[in-house]
């Protein structure tokens, strides 16, 4: 494993946007910079949502933007890893935490835990399990098992700790929640997922938008529990919408084809991205090995950028 190999993790849920892209070309930016290997996982473990069209559309975007990326893990013969294709290498990871003892069920409703942590007395943060089903006796679980409703798994994290260093925001810690590692309808959850595939394909540097930042020691603490090394991390600014939110298609024609079908060219997208990262002039047209040769991380923005109509039609 080298320190500085990257990846891209999107999932098939719907097309990738201007922001999304952006994440990618950073990611590769990082990782190719360095002369390191960066791959692309697709991250389809929800089956009801994930499609091959939205696959195969996100591979053509990158292409287009002349993004490229190694085999999914050293000797493999396919160039991307699928998530869908992994249950038993998670279900293997679960089972070791919960040989560990470092697992519960859990029977609570997304509208329960969200109530019990908005409770006036709550000592945890907003949106963070409250341990409830942690504490239940054995007479307690014993009826929810008869009640019939599924359970999910939760890890049993003991308030600990967990502290990193971003690249762009520096020394983070955060104290882990009890948070979901296998969901009530038999479906492995993203953060154990993520963790599994990101040590097997021996992922040295995880860049990402910053929104997942806060989830960081979750996933920092359950790859110590599994043994794994623990990436470094660079958290970038995301793109939002108009209204200050998280970009979207209803922000209007936000996606890739759209904005070249509207009269873009491939150079004038890149050079917006570049641009709205810090990274160079703004109105620059260039290519990705032309930006490669020239990137510098530490020229990278912490504020996040605004992709309105007026910022669109600019481009």
């Amino acid at each position: 494993m080298s320190a500085l190999d990257g990846r891209y993790a999107p999932s098939p849920s719907g097309p990738l946007h201007l922001g999304n892209l952006r994440t990618a070309l950073l990611a590769w930016l990082f990782a190719r910079s360095r002369s390191a290997r960066f791959v692309l996982r697709i991250e389809d473990l929800d089956p009801q949502r994930s499609r091959a069209e939205y696959e195969q559309r996100a591979i053509e975007d990158l292409h287009t933007l002349g993004l490229d990326w190694d085999p999914s893990s050293a000797g493999a013969a396919a160039a991307l890893l699928h998530q869908s294709t992994r249950g038993e290498r998670y279900r293997e990871a679960f089972e070791r935490l919960r040989a560990a003892g470092r697992v519960y069920p859990c029977w609570c409703t997304r509208e329960e835990v969200r109530l019990a942590s908005e409770a006036p007395h709550a000592d945890q943060q907003s949106g963070a399990y409250p341990g409830t089903c942690r504490h239940l006796s054995s007479d307690e679980r014993a009826a929810r098992e008869r009640s019939g409703r599924a359970n999910a798994w939760r890890l049993d994290a003991r308030g600990e700790i967990a502290t990193f260093c971003d690249a762009l925001h520096g020394e983070r810690a955060g104290a882990v929640d009890d948070f979901v590692l296998w969901r009530g309808d038999g479906v492995p959850a993203y953060n154990l997922a993520v963790v599994v595939d990101d040590a097997d394909q021996e992922i040295g540097e995880v860049v990402r938008g910053d929104d997942l930042l806060e989830t960081t020691p979750r996933q920092i603490l359950l790859g110590q529990l599994l043994g794994f090394a623990t990436p470094r991390y660079a958290h970038v600014p995301l793109v939002l919408g108009g209204d200050g939110k998280r970009l979207a298609k209803r922000h209007g024609a936000v996606s890739l084809p759209e904005v070249l079908a509207a009269g873009a060219a491939v150079e004038q997208v890149i050079g917006w991205m570049a641009a709205s990262a810090g990274l160079v002039a703004t109105g620059s047209r260039l290519g990705a090995s032309e930006l490669l040769a020239r990137f510098d991380p530490a020229r990278l923005t912490r504020s996040p950028t605004v992709l309105d109509e007026r910022a669109l039609r600019s481009i």
